[in-house]
């Protein structure tokens, strides 16, 4: 990448309301001395005329792959050389299905296809079209590429709605583009996260489970490998693609997700960010319970306390773990944190619309002498502030705006 001074911001604009607002975005970008080019979709020119970019960017604006005008200055393939960061913003459900599907069928999708920049977007759409399984599934997939999603915001949104996949606001994704720099403060450092549940066997065909569905894991893997360090990613039972750069170990039960852990040495930071059963059946069956019309009772064993034995090493790395509570959050996260030797803690609250199997969440940071609370966001950006926090703590400079 240039030098600050000289960053070259490619930024992709998407049909939506939102589009008005990545004319702020252009604004503040160029205001800060960096060089922009914009690239419209079809779509997007019927909510913001290209010539309100040109005039806010100084440069013209590109909106059709195939100009023959254009292509003889600088075709598709030099744009796509050209940027040092990439940024789609407003980022559409429709934009972000095609990106997933690896599809090239207009400029803007076919840049994100052909450059090497970093790629962001900032996603902006209903709130049901963002919690939607596909829409979910799609980020799951660009998360998985490296492509780092800004956003969305929870609010008041133009549907007259309320909710999360409201656009990120422009002065805060002009604040994380250009506080970007080459350095990443987690090289050469290892960190190893658990995410997802466990599954405890009954019988061949039954287990014990819970509702984790390793989101919270998956994004702090990907940001840790996003920061430059080292990742393994110790997962329980899920769907979720492995996130770019991240050596991932599937496990099924707790005592087989301890083995995993207790094999890696030399930790730096350890996330148990997993939803380990607390208890296991003590003698599953080799064979099928048969239904009988009676009551069962089935005798349960304690689990083994995979972070309480990480914070208990003779050279123990930084510790953070998770709290899912219904009530009195704050005193039991912090007895816990305190129970554990844990470092850090984080904590939410769960409920019919909060907590486990959600795209977001909100989240109250604890740690010896300070606090944070999070409020309602996706998991991929409370991953990244979880991350500038656990770097405040341990002294360890964050890319993190000031």
């Amino acid at each position: 990448m240039n030098d600050s001074s000289s960053q070259r911001i490619l930024v992709g604009v998407s049909g939506g309301i939102a589009a008005y607002k990545a004319v702020v975005l252009v604004r503040h970008l160029v205001e800060a001395g960096r060089d922009v080019r914009v690239v419209m979709t079809e779509a997007a020119t019927r909510f913001v005329a290209p010539l309100t970019f040109q005039a806010v960017s100084g440069q013209p604006v590109r909106t059709t792959l195939l100009d023959a005008e254009a292509e003889s200055g600088m075709d598709h393939i030099a744009l796509a050389r050209w940027a040092d960061t990439v940024i789609v913003a407003p980022a559409s459900a429709d934009l972000m299905a095609r990106l997933a599907a690896g599809m090239a069928d207009d400029l803007l999708t076919t840049l994100c296809l052909a450059t090497e920049a970093p790629v962001h977007l900032a996603p902006a759409m209903n709130r049901q079209m963002w919690a939607h399984p596909a829409t979910q599934a799609n980020c799951e997939t660009l998360l998985a590429r490296g492509v780092t999603l800004l956003g969305p915001d929870a609010g008041a949104q133009a549907c007259g709605e309320t909710g999360a996949g409201r656009m990120m606001e422009p002065e805060a994704i002009a604040a994380a583009l250009l506080a970007e720099r080459p350095a990443r403060e987690l090289a050469g450092q290892r960190v190893v996260i658990t995410a997802g549940g466990t599954r405890e066997s009954i019988d061949p065909v039954r287990f014990i489970a819970n509702r984790s569905s390793g989101r919270m894991g998956f994004a702090l893997a990907a940001e840790a490998a996003r920061r430059g360090a080292t990742v393994t990613l110790i997962a329980g039972p899920s769907i979720l693609p492995t996130p770019v750069g991240v050596t991932r170990v599937d496990v099924e039960t707790a005592e087989q997700m301890q083995t995993a852990v207790e094999v890696i040495e030399d930790l730096d930071v350890f996330i148990g960010a997993a939803a380990v059963a607390d208890y296991r059946v003590a003698a599953p069956t080799t064979s099928k319970l048969k239904k009988s019309g009676e009551s069962m009772t089935l005798e349960l064993v304690p689990n083994p306390d995979i972070i309480r034995e990480v914070a208990a090493r003779a050279d123990r790395p930084f510790v953070i773990g998770f709290a899912a509570e219904t009530d009195h959050l704050r005193a039991h996260a912090a007895a816990k944190r305190e129970a554990k030797g844990m470092d850090l803690i984080c904590a939410n609250e769960v409920g019919a619309d909060k907590g486990f199997d959600r795209p977001d969440n909100a989240l109250l940071l604890l740690w010896g002498g300070g606090e944070r609370e999070l409020p309602q966001a996706d998991k991929r950006r409370l991953a990244a502030e979880i991350f500038d926090t656990c770097q405040q703590i341990r002294g360890i400079e964050t890319n993190a705006p000031s």
